[in-house]
């Protein structure tokens, strides 16, 4: 099957769409199928390489950190992609490769598919000061797009039921993205203490991570005020592992409720590094309820790590009180979670570890690619009895 992918955002920007999508192409290629990427070019020129499309494009840093908008929306590339003729179009973005992948799909001839990633109502204060203006105005754009497509996959039920709402006529599927368990896996025995020495990090004291980038969104406020209510003396080691936007913010806010010694911003590392972060750690902690399905929770399950992270509908069948994790929703909750797990012996953390494992074992990414062919194979049955939906 000849496959094109469509993205805004490609890999050298590190988020949960770039390493979805780059995982779902390795693993679409791996079972033979021939795929290839439309995304957008660092600069004004459009070009094609190494199988990859690139759109010609323009900083739009001021809307959102990192985003760029395309120049044209036809170009030398979108023709040659024409005459290779897809059979299936998967679009992972809204904004800048929506409009040509829904022209290649109607100049094609085949379905469009779409992930939808993005939960938008959780970033319109980026662009909207008013929050119910904004929640409309998403919901609107959402159905607009949307509506285009031949079928919709939702990384979660939550995601599913907020599409619900929207009164959408497109066949929605939940598709968890899948992680790679072949580059996330915990430390080897014994490991641990040299991997800490290695990132300066302590031995002898409980290390909470937090992986992901630093926005208002992802609520990394409320870890730093939990942390600041717990006893001087019982309070774990907080490592940030990421950047963003309100980074200089937290830096404040961290001195200012006196956690200098309890809080650490490492920045951005690279991709390969990752995976020592996470086994470094004692535990994965979260409080943003802004994820469709968070993948560096899945990551650090894979890596053996409970997971201690506000309650959310994406974690729903996923993390269990006491068997692979807890999930919080006040103050006292995460106390009495953190207690818990700090007074576990090595038997209890060992359990806890494994019960991680089994759980990261469900998502993987042949299971993923799987389920995702599935719904290419649904829609091109349907686009044959089916008559093409009205264009934008």
């Amino acid at each position: 099957m000849k496959i094109l992918l469509t993205t805004d955002w490609w890999t050298e920007a590190v988020n949960g769409v770039v390493r979805s999508v780059t995982l779902l192409r390795r693993e679409l290629q791996a079972q033979g199928h021939e795929v290839r990427v439309l995304t957008l070019s660092a600069t004004s020129h459009s070009y094609i390489e190494d199988g990859i499309c690139y759109l010609g494009s323009v900083s739009a840093q001021r809307v959102y950190p990192g985003a760029r908008l395309r120049v044209a929306a036809w170009s030398r590339c979108m023709t040659e992609l024409a005459h290779w003729g897809p059979d299936v179009i998967h679009s992972q973005c809204e904004f800048s490769t929506f409009l040509p992948a829904w022209q290649l799909a109607r100049r094609c001839h085949c379905p469009l598919i779409h992930t939808y990633h993005t939960v938008y109502e959780d970033y319109t204060h980026y662009i909207i000061p008013s929050q119910r203006c904004g929640r409309l105005a998403v919901r609107e754009f959402s159905r607009l797009v949307l509506g285009q497509c031949d079928a919709i996959i939702a990384p979660t039920g939550k995601v599913k039921g907020l599409l619900a709402g929207y009164r959408l006529h497109t066949p929605v599927y939940t598709v968890p993205t899948g992680i790679d368990l072949g580059a996330f896996c915990p430390a080897a025995p014994g490991d641990k203490p040299a991997l800490r020495r290695a990132l300066g990090l302590p031995e002898d004291r409980t290390v909470l991570v937090s992986i992901g980038r630093l926005a208002a969104e992802k609520n990394h406020s409320q870890l730093l005020a939990l942390l600041a209510a717990r006893p001087a003396g019982a309070r774990p080691l907080l490592v940030f592992v990421g950047d963003g936007p309100h980074r200089a913010g937290l830096e404040q806010e961290a001195a200012a409720l006196g956690l200098s010694d309890g809080v650490r911003f490492i920045g951005m590392v690279p991709p390969d590094q990752v995976t020592a972060w996470y086994q470094a750690g004692d535990a994965f902690v979260s409080a943003s309820q802004s994820e469709t399905q968070g993948l560096t929770y899945f990551e650090a399950l894979a890596c053996g790590l409970p997971v201690l992270v506000r309650a959310d509908p994406c974690l729903e069948g996923v993390v269990e009180n006491g068997v692979n994790g807890w999930q919080w929703t006040d103050a006292a909750s995460f106390g009495q979670a953190l207690d818990a797990f700090q007074r576990m012996d090595g038997p209890g953390r060992e359990a806890l570890a494994a019960g991680a494992l089994d759980t990261a074992g469900r998502f993987s990414a042949e299971h993923f690619a799987r389920q995702v062919l599935e719904v290419y194979r649904d829609a091109l049955v349907r686009r044959c009895r089916v008559p093409a939906a009205a264009g934008l």
